[in-house]
């Protein structure tokens, strides 16, 4: 029988899933929001990243901490290439081909990568520390540091969008595209920027998912159906509506593991993104589409 120890154990585990599934969903949403398509390929922005950090720790025999700066410029390079490569040729199209485009992307780096690392199972250099015991409520040390981890991400997007210049270009690209065109504004630079900050919010998601499961070419695959329902939940286009999706999601899911097993948690994920689909579309921070 689940006691109220373990719903609190499955909350905090929860909470610490959520926020790692936001960081994807801030990647998400910040395409959606200015490029206008959802980028399919942000999962595996995240394994590459992964690898990255994998490979400088196993080259250089470094900290995760530094290794993580590896994965930030992988995560930033990958992301701007796809970017001057193939989504500012397509720029011009309809958002689909931007989708379709996305897809091909993730299945190219997902081959790629299986190609020269293999399916095999890897892990991070970490200390082995014990959980520490509240009264039968358990916290594992690397679950707080890579909550920790990834608050500090998020705290620094939410400061460049509202504390810099370029933050306030990218806001206004969002709001209106148009306008901010006719403002002066360079969408190229703003772009730029833009996926700068896609790829290092997958570098921070991929090493902190890494560190907390293992490595392999699904990494990020796997965490993108729950991205893209945190995104929803939270309200397309809205970042704290992510953050906050991400949260609520992560939460949900450990909490019906008592109900519906480990296995299956992956369902309620779907039931989520359908009910918030059919009853609320525009989530719960999303604004009403305006009368015309």
């Amino acid at each position: 029988m689940t006691t109220a120890v373990d719903f609190v154990n499955l909350a905090l585990n929860g909470l610490v899933e959520g926020l790692l599934i936001a960081l994807p969903a801030l990647a998400l949403t910040l395409v959606m929001g200015i490029a206008r398509f959802p980028n399919a390929a942000t999962g595996d922005y995240m394994t590459v990243s992964a690898y990255a950090a994998l490979g400088v720790q196993k080259a250089l025999g470094v900290a995760i901490a530094v290794a993580a700066i590896g994965a930030a410029a992988a995560g930033i390079a990958v992301a701007l290439f796809f970017h001057l490569w193939v989504f500012r040729a397509l720029a011009r199209r309809r958002p689909v081909a931007s989708l379709v485009a996305s897809i091909g992307i993730a299945f190219l780096v997902r081959a790629l990568l299986t190609l020269f690392v293999g399916q095999e199972q890897q892990t991070f250099q970490v200390a082995l520390v014990r959980a520490w015991n509240f009264g039968g409520v358990r916290l594992l040390p690397t679950d707080l540091y890579a909550a920790l981890g990834a608050i500090v991400a998020m705290a620094a997007l939410f400061a460049l969008l509202h504390a810099t210049p370029i933050g306030r270009q990218m806001r206004a690209v969002a709001d209106n595209p148009d306008l901010a065109r006719a403002s002066g504004i360079r969408a190229g630079r703003v772009m730029l920027v833009m996926w700068a900050c896609t790829g290092a919010l997958c570098a921070v998601g991929g090493v902190l998912m890494g560190v907390k499961a293992v490595v392999m070419p699904e990494l990020g695959w796997e965490l993108l159906i729950p991205a893209f329902a945190a995104m929803i939940l939270g309200g397309i286009g809205s970042v704290p509506g992510a953050v906050a999706g991400g949260v609520l999601l992560g939460m949900v899911q450990e909490l019906s593991i008592p109900f519906v097993g480990p296995s299956y948690k992956i369902a309620v994920t779907f039931g989520v993104m359908l009910a918030v689909l059919l009853l609320r579309p525009r989530g719960l921070f999303g604004s009403a589409p305006a009368a015309r």
